[in-house]
């Protein structure tokens, strides 16, 4: 019982840490997936160039995406430590200039008197915890610790995951009657739905108005799709 609780939370924790990856990486993969079925259904391309174009968006585009992803992580920690180091080497050789900055730091938050040189006080007895106050209030640096490669990861999978949903009633043409016309009706239903979903998680991310976020989402989205459809239209016409 106290195991499956544990992993339980430990899942949620997982969903919770990393669900800034997950909405970016759902709307990136929705729009530009949508806007490649767009694009075909405005060119009226046949269904197997639909899928072919759709899927070599998912894998290729949502691969670039990740890699993108890890490499801006692994910079921001490489970032992170190499400024950490330098606090370290400053406080060592610029001991009496660290000590002003906190004071300074301090006294612009409203500390004044005793009350401030005690707080300086103990923030410079511990170097460990002076170098963290530095990176936090002078230079506004917070330390992610999460791995890299699965914040690549998860962006990967919300790529492929979320930017399926406008694929999906293409995959399914193969076991039903349908024309054109209606999957290409039911991929906009399916992906207004989908971007509505990722919005209203992109709220809570920004800490915003999920209505704002839900708004803005599938706004974005109908305008991508609809520049693509017009694009692919005008280039069956002159092609």
């Amino acid at each position: 019982m106290e195991d499956t609780y544990h992993k339980r939370t430990t899942f949620l924790s997982f969903q919770k840490e990393y669900i800034a990856e997950f909405v970016y990486g759902g709307i990136d993969g929705t729009i530009t997936t949508y806007a490649v079925v767009a694009g075909a259904a405005g060119a009226e391309l046949a269904l197997p160039i639909v899928l072919i174009l759709g899927f070599a968006n998912l894998i290729a585009d949502g691969f670039a995406m990740s890699v993108g992803s890890y490499f801006y992580a692994k910079a921001e920690h490489e970032s992170y430590e190499k400024h950490r180091a330098i606090e370290y080497w400053e406080i060592e050789n610029l001991r009496e200039k660290e000590v002003e900055e906190i004071h300074e730091i301090y006294e612009t938050k409203g500390f004044t008197g005793d009350l401030l040189k005690q707080v300086v006080d103990v923030i410079t007895s511990d170097d460990e915890v002076w170098v963290d106050t530095m990176m936090k209030e002078e230079l506004e640096m917070m330390k992610d610790d999460r791995p890299a490669w699965k914040r690549g990861l998860v962006t990967f999978m919300a790529f492929n995951l979320v930017g399926f949903i406008p694929l999906a009633a293409y995959v399914l043409a193969g076991f039903i009657d349908a024309s054109a016309s209606d999957l290409f009706v039911v991929s906009s239903f399916s992906t207004a739905v989908a971007l509505a979903l990722i919005g209203a998680l992109k709220g809570l991310v920004t800490e915003q108005s999920r209505i704002k976020g839900i708004i803005e989402t599938v706004f974005l989205g109908g305008i991508a799709a609809t520049i693509a459809f017009f694009v692919g239209d005008i280039l069956e016409k002159l092609l």
